[in-house]
Protein backbone atom coordinates (compact mmCIF):
# COMPACT_ATOMS: atom_id res chain seq x y z
CA UNK A 1 0.00 0.00 0.00
CA UNK A 2 1.89 3.63 -0.85
CA UNK A 3 1.70 7.35 -2.25
CA UNK A 4 1.98 9.37 -5.35
CA UNK A 5 5.66 10.56 -6.04
CA UNK A 6 5.75 14.01 -7.25
CA UNK A 7 8.55 13.58 -9.36
CA UNK A 8 9.74 14.45 -12.94
CA UNK A 9 8.71 11.29 -14.77
CA UNK A 10 10.95 9.64 -17.43
CA UNK A 11 8.27 8.38 -19.71
CA UNK A 12 8.65 5.46 -21.82
CA UNK A 13 7.06 4.33 -25.20
CA UNK A 14 4.46 1.97 -24.53
CA UNK A 15 5.22 0.36 -27.69
CA UNK A 16 8.92 0.23 -26.87
CA UNK A 17 8.31 -1.64 -23.92
CA UNK A 18 5.46 -4.39 -24.94
CA UNK A 19 7.80 -5.24 -27.59
CA UNK A 20 10.32 -6.70 -25.59
CA UNK A 21 7.41 -9.16 -23.91
CA UNK A 22 5.96 -12.00 -25.51
CA UNK A 23 2.89 -11.85 -27.48
CA UNK A 24 0.95 -13.70 -25.38
CA UNK A 25 1.83 -11.45 -22.72
CA UNK A 26 0.90 -8.48 -25.02
CA UNK A 27 -2.85 -10.20 -25.61
CA UNK A 28 -3.76 -10.62 -22.26
CA UNK A 29 -4.43 -7.03 -21.90
CA UNK A 30 -7.83 -6.36 -21.24
CA UNK A 31 -9.72 -2.70 -21.95
CA UNK A 32 -13.26 -2.09 -20.43
CA UNK A 33 -15.63 -2.06 -22.39
CA UNK A 34 -16.13 1.75 -23.74
CA UNK A 35 -19.22 3.78 -21.98
CA UNK A 36 -19.92 0.99 -18.86
CA UNK A 37 -19.30 2.87 -15.69
CA UNK A 38 -18.57 -0.28 -14.13
CA UNK A 39 -18.77 -4.15 -14.69
CA UNK A 40 -21.73 -6.23 -13.95
CA UNK A 41 -20.53 -7.95 -11.25
CA UNK A 42 -19.23 -5.10 -8.89
CA UNK A 43 -22.07 -3.73 -6.59
CA UNK A 44 -21.60 0.01 -4.93
CA UNK A 45 -22.28 -0.07 -1.09
CA UNK A 46 -21.81 3.53 -0.44
CA UNK A 47 -19.78 6.45 -2.02
CA UNK A 48 -18.74 9.55 0.21
CA UNK A 49 -17.98 12.71 -1.74
CA UNK A 50 -14.11 14.47 -0.88
CA UNK A 51 -10.38 13.83 -1.35
CA UNK A 52 -8.35 11.52 -0.05
CA UNK A 53 -5.13 9.46 -0.35
CA UNK A 54 -4.38 6.15 0.89
CA UNK A 55 -7.15 4.09 2.81
CA UNK A 56 -6.39 1.48 5.27
CA UNK A 57 -9.03 -1.17 6.82
CA UNK A 58 -9.03 -2.94 10.37
CA UNK A 59 -9.64 -6.61 10.07
CA UNK A 60 -11.35 -7.64 12.72
CA UNK A 61 -15.41 -7.56 11.55
CA UNK A 62 -15.83 -6.02 15.35
CA UNK A 63 -14.29 -3.39 14.49
CA UNK A 64 -15.78 -1.78 11.48
CA UNK A 65 -13.04 1.03 10.94
CA UNK A 66 -11.42 3.03 8.05
CA UNK A 67 -9.14 5.55 7.65
CA UNK A 68 -8.68 8.12 5.43
CA UNK A 69 -5.63 9.98 5.24
CA UNK A 70 -6.26 13.15 3.51
CA UNK A 71 -3.01 14.16 1.95
CA UNK A 72 -2.03 18.10 1.70
CA UNK A 73 -4.33 18.79 4.64
CA UNK A 74 -1.76 16.89 6.98
CA UNK A 75 -4.54 15.20 8.67
CA UNK A 76 -6.69 12.13 8.77
CA UNK A 77 -10.54 10.38 9.09
CA UNK A 78 -12.06 7.72 10.69
CA UNK A 79 -15.41 6.01 9.47
CA UNK A 80 -17.37 3.41 11.03
CA UNK A 81 -18.24 1.01 8.66
CA UNK A 82 -20.77 -0.82 10.60
CA UNK A 83 -23.19 -0.85 7.67
CA UNK A 84 -21.31 -0.53 5.04
CA UNK A 85 -23.96 1.03 3.20
CA UNK A 86 -24.12 4.52 5.19
CA UNK A 87 -20.16 4.91 6.59
CA UNK A 88 -20.09 7.38 9.24
CA UNK A 89 -17.43 9.41 9.85
CA UNK A 90 -16.81 9.34 13.81
CA UNK A 91 -13.48 11.31 13.84
CA UNK A 92 -11.05 13.49 12.59
CA UNK A 93 -7.25 14.80 12.89
CA UNK A 94 -5.27 17.17 11.77
CA UNK A 95 -1.71 17.87 12.33
CA UNK A 96 -1.34 21.26 14.89
CA UNK A 97 -0.52 24.99 12.86
CA UNK A 98 -1.45 23.56 9.46
CA UNK A 99 -0.90 26.86 7.72
CA UNK A 100 2.98 26.19 8.62
CA UNK A 101 3.63 22.63 7.84
CA UNK A 102 4.09 22.07 4.10
CA UNK A 103 3.72 18.70 2.99
CA UNK A 104 1.03 16.08 3.79
CA UNK A 105 -0.02 12.93 5.92
CA UNK A 106 0.74 10.47 3.54
CA UNK A 107 0.60 6.45 4.24
CA UNK A 108 -1.79 5.09 7.38
CA UNK A 109 -1.53 1.68 8.85
CA UNK A 110 -3.27 -0.22 12.07
CA UNK A 111 -1.42 -2.68 13.84
CA UNK A 112 -1.97 -4.11 17.62
CA UNK A 113 0.06 -4.78 20.55
CA UNK A 114 -0.72 -6.30 24.22
CA UNK A 115 -4.70 -6.16 23.93
CA UNK A 116 -4.81 -2.52 22.20
CA UNK A 117 -5.26 -1.05 19.16
CA UNK A 118 -3.18 1.60 17.09
CA UNK A 119 -3.22 3.47 14.10
CA UNK A 120 -0.48 4.86 12.51
CA UNK A 121 -0.22 8.14 10.03
CA UNK A 122 2.71 9.18 7.85
CA UNK A 123 4.24 11.98 7.21
CA UNK A 124 6.49 14.15 4.52
CA UNK A 125 7.13 17.75 5.35
CA UNK A 126 9.94 19.80 4.35
CA UNK A 127 12.47 21.39 5.97
CA UNK A 128 11.14 25.24 5.03
CA UNK A 129 8.73 24.20 7.56
CA UNK A 130 7.72 22.84 11.09
CA UNK A 131 8.48 19.07 12.17
CA UNK A 132 10.61 18.10 9.20
CA UNK A 133 12.06 15.10 10.59
CA UNK A 134 8.74 13.62 11.82
CA UNK A 135 7.74 10.50 10.10
CA UNK A 136 4.69 9.05 11.54
CA UNK A 137 2.56 9.61 15.06
CA UNK A 138 1.16 7.05 16.57
CA UNK A 139 -2.28 7.14 18.31
CA UNK A 140 -4.36 4.66 20.43
CA UNK A 141 -7.70 3.48 18.75
CA UNK A 142 -8.67 1.03 21.37
CA UNK A 143 -11.95 3.13 22.62
CA UNK A 144 -13.31 3.30 18.99
CA UNK A 145 -16.17 4.07 18.40
CA UNK A 146 -15.77 6.47 21.07
CA UNK A 147 -13.97 9.38 19.22
CA UNK A 148 -13.33 10.89 22.81
CA UNK A 149 -10.99 8.15 23.71
CA UNK A 150 -8.33 8.46 20.61
CA UNK A 151 -5.14 9.41 21.97
CA UNK A 152 -1.70 10.72 20.43
CA UNK A 153 0.76 8.25 21.98
CA UNK A 154 4.13 8.61 19.97
CA UNK A 155 5.99 10.35 17.42
CA UNK A 156 8.37 8.80 15.52
CA UNK A 157 11.08 11.66 14.34
CA UNK A 158 13.73 10.46 11.94
CA UNK A 159 16.81 13.39 12.17
CA UNK A 160 18.98 11.10 9.87
CA UNK A 161 16.96 11.77 7.19
CA UNK A 162 14.69 14.70 7.19
CA UNK A 163 11.17 14.78 5.02
CA UNK A 164 9.13 12.18 6.75
CA UNK A 165 7.92 8.84 5.59
CA UNK A 166 6.64 8.30 1.91
CA UNK A 167 5.53 5.43 2.77
CA UNK A 168 5.13 2.42 5.54
CA UNK A 169 4.42 -1.22 6.26
CA UNK A 170 3.25 -2.18 9.54
CA UNK A 171 4.58 -6.13 9.99
CA UNK A 172 4.35 -8.99 12.22
CA UNK A 173 7.30 -11.18 12.16
CA UNK A 174 7.59 -14.72 12.65
CA UNK A 175 10.00 -13.69 15.89
CA UNK A 176 6.94 -12.20 17.13
CA UNK A 177 8.19 -8.29 17.04
CA UNK A 178 5.58 -6.01 16.05
CA UNK A 179 7.56 -3.75 13.86
CA UNK A 180 6.77 -0.81 10.91
CA UNK A 181 9.28 0.00 7.69
CA UNK A 182 9.41 3.15 6.78
CA UNK A 183 11.67 5.71 5.16
CA UNK A 184 12.08 8.83 3.10
CA UNK A 185 12.83 8.11 -1.08
CA UNK A 186 16.41 9.54 -0.30
CA UNK A 187 17.34 6.97 1.87
CA UNK A 188 19.92 4.51 1.34
CA UNK A 189 17.63 2.16 3.93
CA UNK A 190 14.33 0.98 5.30
CA UNK A 191 14.53 1.46 8.69
CA UNK A 192 12.70 -0.51 10.97
CA UNK A 193 11.06 0.16 14.12
CA UNK A 194 9.96 -1.76 17.00
CA UNK A 195 6.43 -0.56 17.44
CA UNK A 196 6.10 -2.23 21.10
CA UNK A 197 8.69 -0.28 22.24
CA UNK A 198 7.90 2.58 21.04
CA UNK A 199 4.22 2.94 22.36
CA UNK A 200 5.87 2.15 25.81
CA UNK A 201 7.61 5.21 25.36
CA UNK A 202 11.02 4.25 24.04
CA UNK A 203 13.09 6.95 22.08
CA UNK A 204 13.74 6.72 17.90
CA UNK A 205 17.10 5.70 18.63
CA UNK A 206 16.16 2.66 20.95
CA UNK A 207 13.43 1.84 18.65
CA UNK A 208 15.13 1.73 15.63
CA UNK A 209 16.34 -2.14 15.49
CA UNK A 210 17.37 -2.83 12.35
CA UNK A 211 17.76 -1.18 8.50
CA UNK A 212 17.12 -2.90 5.00
CA UNK A 213 19.99 -1.32 2.51
CA UNK A 214 19.23 -0.55 -1.15
CA UNK A 215 21.75 -2.54 -3.14
CA UNK A 216 23.81 0.29 -5.51
CA UNK A 217 22.05 3.32 -3.96
CA UNK A 218 24.03 5.32 -6.90
CA UNK A 219 22.65 4.19 -9.67
CA UNK A 220 19.79 6.10 -9.01
CA UNK A 221 18.35 9.62 -8.85
CA UNK A 222 16.66 8.60 -5.75
CA UNK A 223 18.60 6.40 -3.16
CA UNK A 224 16.17 4.28 -1.53
CA UNK A 225 12.83 2.90 -1.51
CA UNK A 226 9.73 3.79 -2.33
CA UNK A 227 7.45 1.14 -1.06
CA UNK A 228 7.48 -1.94 1.19
CA UNK A 229 5.93 -5.19 1.39
CA UNK A 230 6.87 -8.00 4.26
CA UNK A 231 5.63 -11.40 4.36
CA UNK A 232 6.34 -14.73 5.46
CA UNK A 233 7.32 -17.75 3.32
CA UNK A 234 6.11 -20.91 5.46
CA UNK A 235 7.85 -23.01 2.20
CA UNK A 236 11.04 -22.06 3.39
CA UNK A 237 10.87 -20.30 7.24
CA UNK A 238 11.72 -16.97 6.34
CA UNK A 239 10.30 -13.55 6.67
CA UNK A 240 10.81 -11.73 3.40
CA UNK A 241 11.24 -7.96 2.46
CA UNK A 242 9.92 -7.18 -1.23
CA UNK A 243 11.30 -3.52 -1.62
CA UNK A 244 10.80 -1.07 -4.96
CA UNK A 245 14.17 0.43 -5.19
CA UNK A 246 12.98 2.43 -7.89
CA UNK A 247 15.68 1.14 -10.50
CA UNK A 248 14.18 -2.32 -9.59
CA UNK A 249 12.95 -4.45 -7.39
CA UNK A 250 15.07 -6.75 -4.26
CA UNK A 251 13.88 -9.33 -2.11
CA UNK A 252 15.67 -9.84 1.13
CA UNK A 253 15.66 -12.53 3.75
CA UNK A 254 15.21 -10.36 7.24
CA UNK A 255 14.52 -13.37 9.53
CA UNK A 256 17.35 -12.31 11.25
CA UNK A 257 16.28 -8.40 11.45
CA UNK A 258 19.86 -7.23 12.20
CA UNK A 259 21.47 -9.22 9.25
CA UNK A 260 19.39 -8.12 6.30
CA UNK A 261 20.56 -11.27 3.24
CA UNK A 262 19.65 -10.05 -0.67
CA UNK A 263 18.07 -13.24 -1.61
CA UNK A 264 17.10 -11.65 -5.40
CA UNK A 265 16.46 -9.09 -7.57
CA UNK A 266 14.15 -8.06 -10.71
CA UNK A 267 16.64 -5.56 -12.68
CA UNK A 268 18.04 -4.75 -15.90
CA UNK A 269 14.42 -5.02 -17.11
CA UNK A 270 13.48 -2.54 -20.11
CA UNK A 271 11.02 0.19 -18.39
CA UNK A 272 11.70 -0.61 -15.06
CA UNK A 273 12.46 3.00 -13.86
CA UNK A 274 10.27 3.91 -11.31
CA UNK A 275 9.76 0.96 -9.58
CA UNK A 276 6.93 2.07 -7.53
CA UNK A 277 5.20 -1.54 -5.55
CA UNK A 278 6.24 -4.88 -5.51
CA UNK A 279 3.60 -7.08 -3.52
CA UNK A 280 4.37 -11.44 -4.00
CA UNK A 281 2.04 -14.16 -4.13
CA UNK A 282 0.99 -15.83 -1.01
CA UNK A 283 3.81 -18.46 -1.50
CA UNK A 284 6.43 -16.05 -2.76
CA UNK A 285 6.90 -17.18 -6.24
CA UNK A 286 5.25 -15.02 -8.06
CA UNK A 287 5.21 -11.00 -7.63
CA UNK A 288 3.81 -7.74 -8.98
CA UNK A 289 5.68 -5.09 -10.01
CA UNK A 290 4.22 -1.53 -10.62
CA UNK A 291 5.73 1.39 -12.15
CA UNK A 292 4.55 4.79 -11.77
CA UNK A 293 4.95 6.58 -15.07
CA UNK A 294 2.22 6.98 -17.96
CA UNK A 295 1.74 3.93 -20.58
CA UNK A 296 3.48 1.62 -17.92
CA UNK A 297 1.49 -1.52 -17.42
CA UNK A 298 1.76 -4.11 -14.00
CA UNK A 299 4.40 -6.69 -14.80
CA UNK A 300 4.47 -10.19 -13.27
CA UNK A 301 7.92 -11.98 -12.69
CA UNK A 302 8.38 -15.22 -11.94
CA UNK A 303 11.11 -15.04 -8.75
CA UNK A 304 11.70 -18.95 -8.67
CA UNK A 305 14.89 -18.63 -11.11
CA UNK A 306 16.56 -15.88 -8.52
CA UNK A 307 15.54 -17.27 -5.09
CA UNK A 308 17.15 -20.89 -6.65
CA UNK A 309 20.10 -19.04 -7.80
CA UNK A 310 20.07 -19.76 -10.84
CA UNK A 311 19.95 -16.27 -12.63
CA UNK A 312 21.68 -13.44 -10.90
CA UNK A 313 18.97 -11.27 -11.28
CA UNK A 314 15.29 -11.23 -12.78
CA UNK A 315 15.04 -9.53 -16.26
CA UNK A 316 11.91 -10.56 -17.71
CA UNK A 317 8.28 -10.27 -16.84
CA UNK A 318 6.16 -13.52 -17.56
CA UNK A 319 3.09 -11.32 -17.70
CA UNK A 320 1.49 -8.29 -17.89
CA UNK A 321 -1.46 -6.45 -17.68
CA UNK A 322 -3.12 -3.06 -17.76
CA UNK A 323 -6.73 -1.36 -17.90
CA UNK A 324 -5.76 1.34 -20.50
CA UNK A 325 -2.68 1.68 -22.11
CA UNK A 326 -2.78 5.41 -22.03
CA UNK A 327 -3.18 5.69 -18.48
CA UNK A 328 -0.97 3.97 -15.32
CA UNK A 329 -1.99 2.57 -11.79
CA UNK A 330 -1.32 3.50 -8.70
CA UNK A 331 -1.41 1.05 -6.21
CA UNK A 332 -2.71 -2.91 -5.79
CA UNK A 333 -4.00 -5.34 -3.25
CA UNK A 334 -3.36 -9.04 -4.00
CA UNK A 335 -5.65 -11.70 -2.45
CA UNK A 336 -4.80 -15.09 -4.86
CA UNK A 337 -5.89 -15.22 -7.49
CA UNK A 338 -6.93 -11.93 -7.63
CA UNK A 339 -5.62 -8.49 -7.91
CA UNK A 340 -7.21 -5.53 -6.66
CA UNK A 341 -6.36 -2.27 -8.20
CA UNK A 342 -6.41 1.06 -7.29
CA UNK A 343 -6.19 2.62 -10.82
CA UNK A 344 -5.82 6.67 -10.81
CA UNK A 345 -8.42 7.45 -13.77
CA UNK A 346 -9.64 3.69 -14.54
CA UNK A 347 -10.89 3.20 -10.85
CA UNK A 348 -11.07 0.04 -9.26
CA UNK A 349 -10.04 -2.81 -11.39
CA UNK A 350 -9.95 -6.21 -10.19
CA UNK A 351 -7.71 -8.93 -12.55
CA UNK A 352 -7.35 -12.70 -12.06
CA UNK A 353 -3.42 -13.84 -12.33
CA UNK A 354 -4.13 -17.82 -12.10
CA UNK A 355 -2.36 -17.95 -15.28
CA UNK A 356 0.13 -15.59 -14.54
CA UNK A 357 1.30 -15.26 -18.09
CA UNK A 358 -2.07 -14.50 -18.88
CA UNK A 359 -3.88 -12.15 -16.86
CA UNK A 360 -7.10 -10.90 -17.16
CA UNK A 361 -9.88 -8.49 -16.17
CA UNK A 362 -12.61 -9.35 -14.10
CA UNK A 363 -14.28 -7.02 -12.60
CA UNK A 364 -14.09 -2.65 -12.55
CA UNK A 365 -15.62 0.50 -11.84
CA UNK A 366 -14.83 3.76 -13.05
CA UNK A 367 -14.72 6.26 -10.13
CA UNK A 368 -13.02 8.98 -12.28
CA UNK A 369 -15.32 11.91 -12.64
CA UNK A 370 -13.39 13.96 -15.39
CA UNK A 371 -12.96 12.92 -18.87
CA UNK A 372 -10.02 10.76 -19.52
CA UNK A 373 -8.54 12.19 -22.26
CA UNK A 374 -5.82 9.57 -23.73
CA UNK A 375 -2.44 11.33 -23.83
CA UNK A 376 -3.22 13.38 -21.15
CA UNK A 377 -1.64 11.95 -18.37
CA UNK A 378 -2.57 9.85 -16.07
CA UNK A 379 -2.62 10.42 -12.13
CA UNK A 380 -5.68 11.66 -10.43
CA UNK A 381 -9.09 9.32 -9.76
CA UNK A 382 -8.38 6.27 -7.54
CA UNK A 383 -5.66 6.73 -5.38
CA UNK A 384 -5.80 3.77 -2.35
CA UNK A 385 -7.48 0.19 -2.36
CA UNK A 386 -7.69 -2.40 0.75
CA UNK A 387 -9.39 -5.39 0.54
CA UNK A 388 -10.90 -6.95 4.10
CA UNK A 389 -10.28 -10.69 4.17
CA UNK A 390 -13.57 -11.68 6.75
CA UNK A 391 -15.78 -10.95 4.54
CA UNK A 392 -14.45 -9.08 0.87
CA UNK A 393 -15.25 -5.55 1.30
CA UNK A 394 -13.45 -3.57 -0.94
CA UNK A 395 -13.01 0.39 -0.35
CA UNK A 396 -10.95 2.76 -2.64
CA UNK A 397 -10.03 6.46 -1.69
CA UNK A 398 -9.01 8.98 -4.01
CA UNK A 399 -9.58 12.62 -5.37
CA UNK A 400 -13.89 11.51 -5.71
CA UNK A 401 -14.08 10.91 -2.21
CA UNK A 402 -14.27 7.38 -0.57
CA UNK A 403 -16.24 4.26 -1.88
CA UNK A 404 -17.00 1.16 -1.25
CA UNK A 405 -17.41 -2.15 -2.91
CA UNK A 406 -18.68 -6.04 -3.17
CA UNK A 407 -17.69 -8.55 -5.95
CA UNK A 408 -20.00 -10.74 -6.94
CA UNK A 409 -18.59 -14.44 -5.64
CA UNK A 410 -15.88 -12.73 -3.57
CA UNK A 411 -17.32 -13.14 -0.12
CA UNK A 412 -14.10 -13.48 1.93
CA UNK A 413 -10.65 -14.69 0.93
CA UNK A 414 -8.40 -17.47 3.21
CA UNK A 415 -5.30 -18.34 1.27
CA UNK A 416 -5.83 -21.95 1.82
CA UNK A 417 -9.08 -22.03 -0.12
CA UNK A 418 -6.98 -21.37 -3.30
CA UNK A 419 -4.07 -23.76 -2.12
CA UNK A 420 -2.40 -21.32 -1.00
CA UNK A 421 -0.68 -20.22 2.39
CA UNK A 422 -2.69 -17.95 4.03
CA UNK A 423 -0.30 -14.93 3.23
CA UNK A 424 -1.58 -11.21 2.43
CA UNK A 425 -0.77 -7.76 3.69
CA UNK A 426 -3.23 -8.83 6.51
CA UNK A 427 -1.07 -9.21 9.53
CA UNK A 428 -2.66 -11.79 12.10
CA UNK A 429 -1.52 -9.89 14.96
CA UNK A 430 -1.92 -11.93 17.83
CA UNK A 431 -0.60 -14.96 16.41
CA UNK A 432 1.79 -14.13 14.33
CA UNK A 433 2.10 -15.73 10.26
CA UNK A 434 0.86 -18.48 9.24
CA UNK A 435 3.30 -21.58 10.18
CA UNK A 436 5.98 -19.55 11.92
CA UNK A 437 6.59 -20.60 15.70
CA UNK A 438 7.82 -17.29 17.66
CA UNK A 439 10.77 -17.44 19.40
CA UNK A 440 10.32 -17.08 23.20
Amino acid sequence: MGTSCKHPWTILAVGGLLMSLHPAIIEAQVTPIPGEQGSSNIEILAHVPGRGTDIEMEQDMDRPYVYLSRGGEASFDIYSFEDPDNPEKIYTWQIENPDLHQGSALDGKYFKSEGRYYYVQSFQFRQSGPDYDLGAIIFDVTGLPDPTQVREVARINEPLVPGGFHNIFAYKHSNGQNLLYGALLSATSAFVYDLDMVVAGATWEDARVAEVPRPTPEEYRWRGYHDYYVAYDPGTGQDKFYGSGLNGYYVFDVTDIDNPDLLTSVTNFPGVDIAHTFTPSPDGRYAVGEMEYVNAPLLIFDLKPGLDGDVPTINRAIGTWTAKWQNLVHNHEVRWPYVFVSGYRDGLQVFNMMDPTNPYTVGYYDTYEMPDIPGAGGMGGTFGVDVRNADGLIVTSGFSGLWAFKMNGFSGWNGEDWGMPNISSVQDWDNGPQGSVPIS
